[in-house]
């Protein structure tokens, strides 16, 4: 066989063997003395890391539905290798153990959370109406995410605490954009409006149904608007009332508080007889 046609077979079985993840670089080829100038294929690394997410990302959906079937101590490393499709010791260079993957599973999980909350949050729309579906979207993931064991594992790791200071934030600056435009209050910070509505919301994981999370949105909703300030009101930029002052001639301390405590008819109390 000549020197060509010897590199052309190899060219083929190479271009067989990488499928169509290859570019043509030249090369030099050197058979019976002969050189000459080749396209010879290479893999990409992008293709390389591609492969690895896809491993990573089936890993991770298949142990979160062992999980949600058999519970979180009743799945094994080698359950989660064969229901993803790769070896047991394949799975090992990815993740040390079954804690280590849930973990992985729920900071993409919340990722995921903030990237749909951002999106809502980014609607064309005015201030109030972003506001509501933000907080109506932020309740349903309360809702539908809550408690149990795997909850408490999965709340420990640092990337919750980021993910909370991510969306606090997000909030926070939605709540400054409501606060010029006037349709938040602006006696209280936003910084601390975001706490009060992200706790209030986490609530939504309590309640029976949609209808329940969305009455709790409303009266989230509710308490950021501006206080309505009518005649002879005191504003909020007001000191607090003080107590009543005392008519002339009554004494000058207020009389103490009565007991919440029925006090017992005369005759009736336990040394009466």
């Amino acid at each position: 066989m000549s020197s060509a046609g010897a590199c052309e077979l190899w060219r083929l079985a190479i271009d067989r063997t990488l499928s169509r993840h290859f570019v043509g670089i030249n090369s030099g080829c050197s058979l019976g003395g002969a050189s000459y100038t080749s396209s010879v294929p290479k893999l990409w690394n992008e293709t390389i890391d591609a492969h690895r997410r896809a491993v990573r990302e089936a890993t991770l959906d298949a142990a979160a539905a062992l999980v949600a079937a058999r519970g979180l101590a009743s799945v094994t490393m080698s359950q989660i290798a064969e229901e993803t499709g790769i070896g047991r010791a394949t799975l090992y260079k990815y993740f040390s153990d079954v804690d280590s993957i849930m973990a992985a599973w729920h900071e993409r999980q919340v990722a995921r959370h903030l990237e749909h909350l951002a999106a809502v949050g980014g609607r064309a729309g005015d201030i109030g109406a972003r506001l509501e579906a933000v907080f109506w979207a932020y309740g349903l993931i309360c809702h539908e995410h809550h408690g149990g064991e795997l909850a408490a594992l999965l709340h420990r790791g640092d990337h919750v605490v980021r993910a909370q200071e991510q969306l606090s934030e997000f909030v926070r600056g939605m709540l400054a954009e409501g606060v010029e435009t006037g349709y938040v209050r602006d006696d209280v910070p936003p910084g601390e409006l975001a706490g009060y509505c992200l706790h209030a919301l986490t609530a939504a994981s309590g309640l029976p149904s949609h209808d329940a999370v969305h009455r709790l949105v409303a009266v989230t909703l509710a308490g950021l608007r501006p206080r309505a300030e009518k005649p002879g009101t005191l504003g909020h930029d007001s000191a607090p009332p003080h107590a009543p002052t005392a008519p002339p001639g009554s004494p000058s301390r207020p009389s103490p508080r009565r007991s919440l405590t029925p006090t017992p008819p005369s005759g009736t109390g336990p040394d009466a007889g």
